[in-house]
C-alpha cells in the first residue's frame, strides 16, 4: 500500500486550524502592527498567524493583543519563541512549577525569548490602548517532529540548564558577551537604541548585534547600515524573519539565475527570504536603517538548518555566501541610483561601487 500527498499528516497545520484565527500566507506582510487579527481562544487575546513563504516550514509567525488593561492566558510548551513588542506598554511572568515568578515589564521595540517549557504570561499594563507583539517560534518543526500535543503542551520537564527560578539576574538586560558582536542576554528592553559594532565586512558601512536569547536552538541579530547605502547581497537557509524597525527602502530577492523579487518596507514590515534565495537590503530613505532579524541557528548552537551555509560576510568565491560590490550586476545600483533620485536623498556608495556616478558623496564624506 502506498501513501498519496493528501494522506500525509502536518500536524502544525492541523492544530492551527483549529485556532480559528486569520492566517497571513505569502512572500510579505506590509505592517504587523495593522494586519487582522480575531479572537484566539487558547491565547485569551487577539491574534493571527503569520506564515510566509521563505520559512519553508521550518518556523512560523504569529501576531498576538492584548486588550487594555486585561492579560492572556497562563501559557508553556515544548518549542522556542521569541517576542518583539510592536505597541504597547505591558509585563510578562515566567516561572517553573512551583518555582519563584520573575516579572519585567516591556515597551514597543523590547524583545525576549521565552525559556523553553516554562511557565509564562503577557499583562497588558495599560487601561486606554490594546498591546500587541510579533513572535517567531519553531512549533511548525516541533508539532512535526513529534506530532503529539499533550507532549508540547503538557510536559512538567522543567528546562532548569535554560531557565532556572532561583537566578535573580535571569531577565537582566545587561548580560554577558562574548567577543564583539555576541551577546548572551534574554531581555532587550529597546532594540531601536541598543549599541551595535562595526561589521565592515557587510559592506555599507554598516553594524550589527547578534543574540543568543535564553538558550534557544534559535537566535536573533539586529543590523543598521547608514542613509544612501546598501548591503551586499548573500544568502542562507530558511526561516529568517526580517523585521524592519526604522528607515524606509525595498529589497531584492531572488533565487541565483532568476527574476527578482521586490519587497517596499518601512517600520512593522517583515519579509522572510526564501531557502538559499540571494537576497540584499538598500536604505533609499532619510535616516539610518535599522532591522531584527528572529531566524533559525543562535551563534551558541548549531543546528540542522543551514548547516550548508559558509560565513555569512564572506566571498562565494571564497567559501562564503556573500556576493562582493564588483561582483554584482550593475543594473543593482543603476536601480538605487533611481530610487535616491526620486527621494532626493545623495548616494554614498562611491568608495565601494565602481560605476557609481555620485563620485562626490562617500562613507566618509
Amino acid at each position: 500500500m502506498k501513501y498519496t500527498d493528501d494522506q500525509q499528516t502536518d500536524s502544525y497545520q492541523s492544530w492551527q486550524l483549529t485556532q480559528k484565527v486569520p492566517i497571513h500566507r505569502g512572500f510579505f506582510v506590509e505592517d504587523l502592527n495593522k494586519a487582522e487579527v480575531a479572537p484566539w481562544e487558547s491565547k485569551g487575546g487577539m491574534g493571527a498567524f503569520v506564515n510566509l513563504e521563505g520559512t519553508g516550514g521550518t518556523n512560523d509567525g504569529y501576531i498576538c493583543e492584548i486588550p487594555p488593561g486585561k492579560q492572556l492566558n497562563p501559557q508553556r510548551h515544548l518549542y522556542e519563541e521569541m517576542v518583539y513588542v510592536l505597541q504597547g506598554h505591558g509585563a510578562t511572568s515566567v516561572w517553573q512549577k512551583n518555582g519563584k515568578k520573575h516579572t519585567f515589564e516591556w515597551h514597543p521595540g523590547s524583545l525576549f525569548a521565552v525559556p523553553l517549557n516554562a511557565w509564562y504570561q503577557h499583562f497588558n499594563g495599560q487601561g486606554n490602548a490594546p498591546a500587541r507583539y510579533f513572535s517567531v517560534t519553531n512549533a511548525p518543526f516541533v508539532m512535526n517532529l513529534f506530532h503529539n500535543l499533550d507532549f508540547i503542551f503538557d510536559n512538567d520537564f522543567a528546562f532548569s540548564d535554560r531557565f532556572s527560578p532561583e537566578e535573580p539576574d535571569y531577565f537582566n538586560a545587561k548580560g554577558q558577551y562574548w567577543g564583539k558582536r555576541k551577546l548572551s542576554v534574554n531581555f532587550v528592553p529597546n532594540t531601536l537604541d541598543i549599541q551595535l559594532y562595526d561589521w565592515k565586512e557587510r559592506g555599507a558601512g554598516g553594524s550589527n548585534i547578534t543574540f543568543d536569547l535564553a538558550g534557544n536552538t534559535m537566535g536573533a541579530h539586529i543590523s543598521e547600515f547608514p542613509v544612501g547605502t546598501y548591503k551586499k547581497a548573500h544568502k542562507h537557509g530558511p526561516g529568517a524573519h526580517v523585521i524592519i524597525l526604522s528607515g524606509k527602502g525595498y529589497s531584492l530577492l531572488w533565487p541565483e539565475g532568476k527574476e527578482r523579487k521586490r519587497v517596499d518596507w518601512k517600520p512593522g514590515s517583515v519579509v522572510v527570504p526564501p531557502n538559499q534565495w540571494l537576497h540584499q537590503h538598500f536604505n533609499s530613505g532619510a535616516t539610518p536603517a535599522r532591522y531584527l532579524a528572529l531566524r533559525w541557528n543562535n551563534w551558541r548552537f548549531r543546528f540542522v538548518f543551514n548547516t550548508d551555509d559558509g560565513p555569512a560576510d564572506k566571498d562565494v568565491k571564497e567559501g562564503g555566501v556573500q556576493i562582493e560590490y564588483n561582483d554584482e550586476e550593475r543594473q543593482i545600483h543603476q536601480i538605487f541610483e533611481g530610487e535616491l533620485g526620486r527621494s532626493g536623498a545623495g548616494c554614498r556608495m562611491a568608495s565601494m561601487i565602481p560605476w557609481c556616478t555620485h563620485k562626490e558623496a562617500s562613507l566618509a564624506s
